[in-house]
């Protein structure tokens, strides 16, 4: 593709629609002024930290506000006009006058009165924080149950995704595949604001992640060890991805567009306004990515099989696809009064995709020549989603009684058409695969401080999930006209109910905080599945768990940023709903994936301490983890000959290899999780995490193969092993000057193995480059991901009867550009109270822990 045809692309796939958004941001674009002042109290002496409100009398939407600084001076940009300026502080009456601001310059010092119950020892009421826009002065910060990642001042990711995002957060891996883990595990449970989203699709599947633009994330919570108030899904952790929003006055956003190689281009826009009790926000835009998936198996077979005594199989596989995407949000927040909010919101996305793929077969006997057979594929692929979300807040009075309702509806679908031509036998397949899910989630959560330093919180949670399975597969040969392939024909709904209760109180006594909770989920699961192979049907399944999920935090805090933190929680890990189907894959008639209807849900004891210092330059947060996990879900792979539906062998040259998820003993994880940020110089900063870990997996199954003749035997596959591995990442930016930066990244991960499966060692490094223009709104940013194209996972897998080498890399070498545009930036400061508060609640289901 050359350059022409990118452009092309750019302009046809997504330019008209961020023009609809960003026109309405030029609507609101005003030629301002700078302007200063000082505030000072009767004594002419300086108010630090006052909150100044300027209100624009004619146009609510020029208005704005600003927070001293300690010597009581502030300064922001205001378009000319009449406005009444409010001003409030700690421990001062609330004091508002009119000005007409007729340009640039110094409005003078505005006086503000004390209150008259104000002296030592005496209470005062807390005032609303102001909270107005900026950069945040450190990427990674340590609170009690969560870490949180501000991927703003990363600048490899710029003008890519949630992906890309991922791959540079502390504790975090993302695959060559796109899976994702924390701490060398996979089972990871994605939120989008603290709740489960149609954002992320059906099953949070690889290409969903793509979907969410990394301008789009405000920041990322990294949860090792969730709390009873969140879901108890996912024994990995928690991510809880918190997207852009603002409490500013006015309007501002912003626009970014981007090109790149593989072929992508990208246009979003991000746009929020606020005007009296009114509050609204739209994001959008789309993009164009291409991608190329690579990989190979290598099969040696230490049977000899049937009549050509094949010793060796190598496979070879390319995939390159081309995706459109394109998603909008938007939503609003109207406060009935000062205690009550309302607020709806609705998201849509879509995903398209043409699939090309080509499989190289290559057959070594022991006696006769090699052969050789092609599968090429052709597929379409298109996602559709939607979300509504509906909330209702209220504070019963200022200590911090809330009351919070909302629910969540969504649905998705997913279309996939494959069409497969293959040498061998003369063989076409076609495959319709067609999956729809729909989502209702009802919550209910309420706060209630009790004294100074505790509070106690409850909730209600209802989930209910349901997944519609529809796949035909058709095939025909040189010999059979094209009928359907039974076994791989047929039609499933997997329903699920969650109905969650919590209680936890947390409060502190002198030095030490503590947080103690329990949450019982009910779950139900059906399971209906119909095959056109009557051989293959299972009555309709039913699954029902009671489960307690305790869990305990401790902190004791030896100085405002030195503390350790002691915690212990209870998760479970329930199988996907793709995992339960039986026969759900039929892609490739030689690599098969089926599904277990009896896979059972497996359960982690999660212990951490850790240890905390956060400094002005610096922060350091060690954790020794341990994790005891049941029941763990293994992936058994094995050969069988290739039959027909009645169990006769079709074709002695194929052999058939399965891959069947399985319930199987115990998986021990510790390890040492070191995370750090260093401001070395005023031009030098490092953001680093290195996790070292061991691991001791035990488990043991037969399973169903073949002998040299062909005849059907019992093998064994042993899942023991146990040993140490590392991974580590780090991030350097360098500052050249005010308006110029660039940094690189690198990771690394260890290899691991066990009596069943060794994985080799990976690495790769990244480069990002960015530099602020237009006075401060704009940046233009370049990056390239994995300068030496390593990023490619390898392993050995062993069975009874083979030996596979795989190597497989999902996305060469890529590299792009982005254009940034803001409307109407500043800073953003959160006002501090006077009162020690516990009873923050950031984001949908999360909470921050006695500090």
């Amino acid at each position: 593709m050359n350059q022409t045809e990118i452009v092309n692309i750019f302009t046809k796939k997504t330019l008209a629609l961020t023009f609809v958004l960003s026109a309405a941001a030029m609507a609101f674009a005003q030629d301002k002024a700078g302007v200063t002042g000082m505030i000072v109290n009767k004594n002419n002496q300086p108010v630090p930290y006052a909150s100044v409100t300027f209100s624009n009398k004619v146009n609510k939407a020029l208005s704005d506000a600003v927070l001293t600084d300690e010597k009581g001076q502030y300064k922001l940009e205001l378009a000319p006009g009449n406005y009444d300026i409010t001003v409030e502080a700690i421990d001062y009456k609330k004091s508002t006058i009119t000005k007409n601001i007729a340009g640039a310059g110094n409005i003078g010092a505005l006086s503000i009165e004390a209150e008259a119950t104000s002296t030592a020892g005496n209470k005062t009421q807390e005032i609303q924080g102001v909270v107005i826009t900026a950069a945040a002065t450190k990427p990674y910060k340590v609170e009690l149950d969560k870490r949180t990642y501000d991927p703003s001042q990363d600048i490899v990711s710029k003008g890519g995704n949630l992906q890309d995002v991922l791959s540079n957060v502390p504790s975090v891996s993302v695959d060559t595949d796109g899976t994702v883990s924390m701490r060398g595990s996979s089972n990871v449970r994605f939120l989008i604001n603290g709740k489960p989203s149609a954002l992320l699709g059906i099953d949070d599947g690889a290409n969903a992640l793509q979907s969410i633009p990394a301008d789009q994330i405000d920041r990322i919570e990294v949860i090792t060890n969730p709390s009873s108030k969140f879901e108890a899904s996912g024994t990995a952790g928690i991510l809880n991805i918190i997207l852009k929003k603002t409490k500013k006055t006015g309007f501002n956003g912003s626009v970014i567009g981007t090109l790149g190689y593989l072929p992508q281009t990208n246009l979003n826009a991000n746009l929020n306004w606020r005007k009296g009790n009114f509050t609204w926000f739209l994001n959008g835009g789309g993009g164009y990515r291409e991608s190329k998936n690579t990989s190979r198996n290598d099969d040696y077979f230490n049977n000899a099989v049937l009549d050509d005594d094949l010793v060796q199989r190598n496979t070879n596989s390319e995939t390159k696809s081309k995706n459109n995407n394109y998603n909008a949000s938007a939503g609003i927040v109207y406060d009935i009064s000062e205690k009550t909010s309302v607020n709806a919101s609705g998201t849509v996305r879509t995903f398209d995709s043409e699939n090309f793929g080509n499989i190289d077969y290559r057959y070594t006997p022991l006696k006769n020549p090699f052969y050789t057979s092609n599968r090429s594929t052709f597929g379409t692929n298109n996602n559709l989603a939607f979300q509504g979300d509906f909330g209702l807040d209220h504070k019963f009075d200022d200590k911090g009684q809330n009351l919070s309702l909302s629910l969540s509806l969504q649905r998705s679908r997913s279309y996939n058409d494959t069409n497969i031509d293959d040498t061998i036998d003369n063989l076409k397949d076609i495959i319709n695969q067609n999956t729809t899910n729909r989502s209702v989630i009802g919550k209910a959560d309420y706060e209630l401080p009790i004294g100074d330093y505790s509070k106690l919180e409850a909730g209600y949670r209802i989930d209910i999930n349901t997944n519609d399975y529809s796949n035909d597969v058709r095939e025909s040969t040189a010999t059979k006209p094209l009928d359907f392939l039974k076994p791989y024909t047929y039609d499933a709904t997997y329903k699920e109910t969650f109905n969650a209760f919590y209680l936890q109180f947390k409060s502190k006594i002198g030095k030490l905080g503590y947080q103690v909770g329990v949450r019982d989920e009910l779950s139900n699961v059906d399971i209906n599945y119909l095959s056109l192979d009557p051989k293959k049907n299972v009555p309709a399944t039913t699954k029902n768990y009671n489960n307690l999920f305790p869990s305990v935090y401790l902190s004791y805090e030896f100085a405002k940023d030195n503390q350790l933190l002691l915690n212990y929680t209870r998760r479970i890990d329930r199988p996907r709903s793709f995992f339960m189907i039986p026969n759900p894959s039929y892609n490739d008639n030689q690599n098969i994936f089926d599904g277990n209807i009896d896979l059972n849900p497996s359960y982690v004891d999660s212990f951490e301490f850790g240890y905390s210092i956060s400094k002005k330059k610096f922060t350091i947060n060690p954790t020794l983890y341990y994790r005891h996990q049941t029941d763990d879900t293994k992936m058994l792979v094995y050969n069988i000959l290739a039959t027909d539906e009645n169990g006769v062998i079709t074709n002695p040259k194929r052999i058939e290899s399965h891959t069947k998820p399985i319930n199987l003993g115990t998986d021990d994880r510790f390890g040492l999780d070191l995370n750090f940020n260093w401001d070395a110089t005023s031009w030098l900063k490092f953001l680093g995490n290195v996790d070292l870990f061991g691991y001791n997996t035990k488990g043991s199954t037969l399973y169903d193969t073949f002998d040299k003749n062909g005849n059907p035997i019992q093998a064994v596959a042993d899942f023991n092993g146990k040993g140490f591995s590392t991974r580590a990442r780090l991030s350097s930016t360098f500052k050249v000057d005010k308006t110029f930066s660039f940094q690189l990244q690198g990771f690394y991960r260890g290899g691991q193995k066990t009596a069943y499966q060794d994985r080799k060692d990976m690495y790769a490094i990244s480069l990002g480059a960015s530099k602020t223009i237009w006075k401060g709104d704009g940046t233009l940013a370049f990056n390239v991901q994995d300068i030496f194209n390593t990023r490619a996972m390898r392993s050995t897998t062993y069975t009874a009867n083979s030996v596979r080498d795989s190597y497989m890399q999902w996305q060469p070498r890529q590299f792009s550009v982005s254009l940034t545009y803001r409307f109407k930036q500043g800073e953003k400061v959160e006002q501090p109270k006077r009162k020690k508060d516990i009873n923050s609640n950031a984001s949908g289901d999360d909470q921050q822990g006695p500090m």
